[in-house]
């Protein structure tokens, strides 16, 4: 009778197989490969920080097939990156809606390598919060961290449950001391963005800033408990903050009606869905506590 170990792994290795079926190798870099995902017909989804260079992009399939892509797109903000390829008749992720993700529940790592094939790794998701925004910039609808060996190339491919049940993507690139899943939601958001424009729309003031402890006399004549804001060390004439009138040595408490305390607290409002919109600005100048509204621009993108 087959023991319960045994059964367990025969399941493992099932979610393995299934996950790997749309799981390929990118080539997009120096020596080593990294992982994608086919997401929908035509559209591989991987790290944008394992794309080395813009052009010739190969992607091996899971038939085995090596064939041409291009990018569509890249988001180095979610570390995600869309490219195009060719491959009408090769299956594609299959977006089942997971049962709740607990800390502790097993998560595999699947990628995939030119030279051995499908590739896995087993751990346990080790945290759980929620809405975070990265270093890079970007939002993830929820952080998901991953206590998995994550080999090189494996960033990019898929993490799924016991059940084979999607995670989200596996990178490296968003964390320096541990792997991380970028969830459904946020590459469903980014990778509509992408098709549609070939980027994601990024927020922008145009100011720099600093973090700024407030006096206590100035906390009474505020009436306010807030222990710190964002004093302004620079602002460019043209940007969306020097046109609403923000100049240098303002002290911003609040933007969008939110006390800003650090430059983290600056991104809620730099999200795609702020563009365009006019927010208040609560900041205190030369004794007096003003009320500006601020029209949030667009990040200028990177030239290539």
């Amino acid at each position: 009778m087959e023991n319960s170990l045994v059964a367990l792994s025969n399941e493992l290795a099932a979610a393995v197989e299934a996950a790997g079926q749309t799981v390929v190798a990118v080539h997009a870099r120096p020596r080593v490969s990294s992982s994608g995902v086919h997401w929908q017909p035509g559209v591989i989804v991987t790290a944008e920080h394992t794309l080395r260079r813009d052009e010739d992009i190969r992607v091996t399939l899971a038939d085995g097939r090596t064939v041409p892509a291009e990018i569509a797109g890249r988001d180095p903000g979610t570390d995600l990156a869309v490219l195009r390829v060719e491959a009408p008749d090769q299956p594609t992720i299959h977006l089942t809606e997971p049962g709740e993700f607990k800390t502790g529940n097993l998560a595999l790592s699947v990628g995939r390598s030119q030279e051995t094939g499908v590739i896995a790794a087993l751990g346990v998701i080790s945290g759980l919060s929620g809405p975070w925004h990265t270093w890079r910039g970007g939002k993830i609808d929820r952080f998901i961290r991953l206590d998995v060996g994550l080999y090189t190339g494996s960033s990019g491919g898929v993490a799924v449950n016991a059940a084979g049940e999607l995670i989200g993507i596996p990178t490296a690139g968003l964390s320096r001391t541990s792997a991380l899943a970028i969830p459904v939601q946020t590459i469903q958001r980014v990778v509509a963005a992408i098709l549609e424009k070939g980027h994601v729309a990024r927020g922008y003031l145009g100011v720099g800033f600093q973090p700024v402890a407030l006096p206590e006399h100035l906390k009474g004549q505020l009436s306010t408990s807030q222990k710190s804001g964002l004093i302004v060390l620079s602002a460019e004439p043209d940007s969306p903050a020097g046109q609403a009138g923000i100049v240098i040595g303002d002290v911003i408490l609040a933007l969008d009606g939110k006390p800003v305390a650090d430059t983290d607290d600056v991104q809620a409002v730099l999200g795609a869905e702020y563009v365009g919109k006019p927010i208040a600005a609560s900041l205190f100048r030369g004794g007096a506590l003003l009320q500006l509204t601020i029209t949030i621009g667009e990040r200028p993108r990177r030239r290539a």
